[in-house]
């Protein structure tokens, strides 16, 4: 079923334009090169026939296929990128006692290497694993090693062959130089490249200048090149004498933008330019999408692409990727895009999960002016009470998730059944003045990839008044019942006052959504025309029959479900995509997605480690009306962008095929199958009435927190400057959303 997929992705990417009239700060002008690094080696091991297959298959039509050249005993170039066979294959259980130790480039290495097997025995005996040990083993042991004749025979528009250890090679009686000057006889090379400078010099008069390019690679900064024995970071001061015997270098990323050891970006480097100058095209290196990198691209991979090919100072003239649709489709659909300011018409709606706070501490200030400038289409306030009956926003009840107050008012822990198991800091049990003064807290989905730790507890939470006056709401709180049969805290009779006092209820140009996963609550706000009631549906389910519809139909005009609702996965693996987003649009009932999130380990395997992917398949496969995301300006980057809206797109990114990558899996590898989801249930979507408010007095409690004054909230900008109509929209939700 892939292959189809492959088939068809390469036939629509074939047909779309090759030559875009945009002009490029690359060197001669024409948009940077996507290069392939072992075909599509972020998922399938390096330069296995798939690997090579899907690379041309999902990038641009001129994508550059890599080949790490290694030699056989008997003088055959194959393709893996370690000399040591050991990380590529699995030589180590068919010639167990075969370990051999060698000295490469003056450092001994332990292993099983190429140069002691024959090509027969390297192609009949050896099968090919993912060389990265973090990424998916499920298509290990499934492949042959390819041959660079086998790289070539698939006929990808330009080849790439590099050769890293020419010195190493002819040690033990082996030529690449030889062996390249037979293949380019018959085969189509178009790159070369070494980090030695005597095998490219030595391959000046074999080439054709003007069908092939001698690239030199820059290793680490301190590593020694063989030739001269020279630093690469002393090399790197004379790239005049560079120009002599290359056309191009080829760099780690970090020679460009380099990463400080915050994990932030420092200042560029003028590489590129200095390069530029001499007549040298620069590639840069290392690019993959489950690599944690700076903390600035907010695990967004296109954002770091967009760093190197769309500033205002230069563009490197390629980028040589795991992932080459991603590249693919930041040069091909997001770059030089910056004017496009308006959302597409018919397109989801973004809306963001306590503001950016996949960027900033969520349901503050700043969470909020990001996802306004970010380009989200409605921002959310997730409504929680105080003691002394203020309403502010924030995701949960418990405080000690999302802020410190389990290191103030650890005195006053304790258990609320009614809303979780667990001890917490419940805000109904602070005053607002109590509340204040808690710093909040950057959440984070995975214990190492952390979110812009730089700003952990900045900003301030803010009061629905507030948020109402930075002019769009969804609120969300898990306890309205519990709040008001027990603490004597009417959150919707509060938000109701707001709403009025603010002049919602009788707003024309703008909408207000209520949402719940209460009907009870939805009920209550019925009565006013210019809202828009939305049921959160926490149940998994996999189908929405009509009875169901019709009695959601009653209280809500749309519903918000989960992502595992519309695209079920199982071990990271798609499986199906199930009808429900259908189903329920055909009543005339929308649907929103929740939660989207970056990070690459929250991603099926068949979105590429790339948020982009899941969203398009959101968007463009199942049909859905809007995206609830914790980072709206990777929704909104992809939505306003040409590939979303143009007829003829430079490049398309393609909705997944749920179930199509499994399929390629070995049955022996899978694990059992899951029990199916079951139906939305008529008894899923009705609650019983909400209780009445008791009547609580609320004593004066001593502030228990630190003397320091809080500092108040900053003031958010204007509704003026949020942008478009779609701005207008606002969202009031009542409970809270979970994954």
């Amino acid at each position: 079923m892939i292959r189809c997929l492959f088939f068809i992705s390469l036939l629509i990417h074939s047909t779309l334009g090759q030559n875009s009239t945009q002009k490029w700060m690359t060197l001669n002008g024409k948009r940077p090169l996507v290069i392939a690094r072992g075909g599509f080696s972020g998922l399938f091991p390096e330069s296995s026939a798939d690997a090579n297959s899907m690379a041309i298959a999902m990038s641009l039509p001129d994508v550059v296929l890599l080949c790490n050249l290694q030699l056989s005993k008997d003088g055959i170039g194959v393709c893996t990128s370690d000399i040591r066979l050991n990380n590529s294959t699995n030589v180590q259980l068919i010639y167990p006692d075969a370990k051999k130790t060698y000295t490469v480039n003056g450092k001994e290495e332990t292993g099983w290497f190429s140069l002691d097997y024959t090509i027969d025995e390297l192609l009949n005996n050896l099968t090919l694993t993912q060389s990265v040990l973090s990424r998916s083993s499920s298509f290990d042991l499934q492949y042959a090693m390819s041959t660079v004749e086998d790289a070539v025979g698939i006929k990808p528009y330009q080849f790439w062959l590099h050769v890293q250890y020419d010195t190493f090679y002819n040690q033990h009686k082996l030529s690449p130089s030889k062996y390249l000057q037979k293949a380019l006889r018959y085969m189509g090379i178009d790159y070369i490249s070494s980090p030695e400078i005597g095998f490219l010099k030595s391959m000046i008069g074999n080439v054709n200048k003007a069908r092939t390019k001698l690239i030199f690679q820059f290793l680490g900064a301190d590593e020694i090149e063989p030739t001269t024995n020279k630093k690469y970071s002393l090399l790197l001061e004379d790239l005049a004498s560079i120009k002599s015997f290359a056309s191009g270098i080829l760099v780690p990323k970090g020679y460009i933008l380099p990463v400080k050891a915050d994990m932030y970006l420092g200042a560029p480097t003028s590489l590129v330019s200095d390069a530029h100058k001499q007549g040298l095209e620069v590639y840069a290196s290392g690019f993959a999408n489950d690599f944690i990198t700076s903390y600035n691209y907010s695990y967004d991979p296109s954002k770091e692409y967009m760093q190197f090919v769309d500033n205002s100072r230069f563009s490197v003239d390629g980028v040589v990727s795991d992932f080459p649709s991603t590249p693919s489709q930041v040069i091909g659909c997001f770059a030089n895009n910056k004017n496009v300011s308006k959302p597409v018409k018919g397109k989801a709606l973004i809306i963001t999960k306590n503001g950016a706070s996949g960027i900033y501490p969520g349901s503050t200030d700043l969470a909020y002016q990001q996802a306004v400038d970010d380009g989200a289409d409605i921002i959310d306030c997730s409504v929680q009470m105080s003691k002394d009956g203020v309403a502010f926003c924030l995701d949960t009840a418990d405080l000690t998730g999302a802020t410190n107050a389990m290191v103030s008012f650890i005195a006053r822990s304790n258990v609320v059944p009614e809303i979780q198991p667990n001890a917490g800091v419940f805000s109904f049990d602070l005053t607002w003045s109590e509340i204040q003064t808690l710093k909040p807290q950057m959440a984070k989905v995975v214990k190492d990839l952390l979110r812009n730790p730089a700003y952990t507890n900045a900003g301030n939470l803010v009061t629905l008044s507030e948020f109402l006056e930075f002019a769009k709401a969804k609120a969300v709180s898990g306890n309205a019942p519990y709040l008001a049969s027990k603490k004597g805290l009417d959150i919707v009779g509060v938000v109701t006052t707001a709403l009025s006092n603010a002049t919602f209820d009788k707003q024309v140009t703008q909408s207000v959504m209520i949402q719940s996963d209460d009907t009870s609550v939805l009920s209550k706000f019925k009565d006013v025309p210019t809202y828009k009631r939305v049921l959160l549906i926490e149940e998994r389910i996999s189908k929405a029959p009509k009875k169901a519809v019709a009695e959601v139909k009653k209280y809500a005009d749309t519903v918000a479900i989960t992502r595992g609702d519309i695209v079920e996965v199982s071990s990271y693996f798609t499986t199906h995509m199930t009808n429900v987003v259908r189903q329920f649009q055909k009543a005339n009932v929308s649907v929103f997605v929740y939660v989207l999130r970056n990070e690459y380990i929250t991603l099926a395997f068949d979105y590429f480690s790339d948020p982009t992917v899941e969203i398009a398949t959101f968007v463009e496969g199942a049909g859905v009306d809007g995206l609830i995301t914790e980072f709206p300006g990777t929704a909104s980057t992809y939505l306003r962008s040409p590939c979303a809206s143009a007829d003829t797109p430079t490049y398309e990114i393609l909705p997944v095929q749920a179930g199509s990558l499994r399929s390629m899996v070995a049955p022996e590898v899978l694990p059992p199958a899951e029990a199916p989801l079951p139906p939305l249930q008529v008894g899923d979507v009705v609650d019983p009435p909400l209780p009445p408010v008791a009547h609580i007095t609320v004593a004066s409690t001593p502030v228990q927190s630190p003397a320091d004054s809080p500092h108040p909230s900053a003031s958010l900008t204007n509704v003026a400057n949020m942008g478009l109509s779609v701005m207008a929209i606002m969202v009031l939700s009542l409970l809270s959303m979970l994954y």
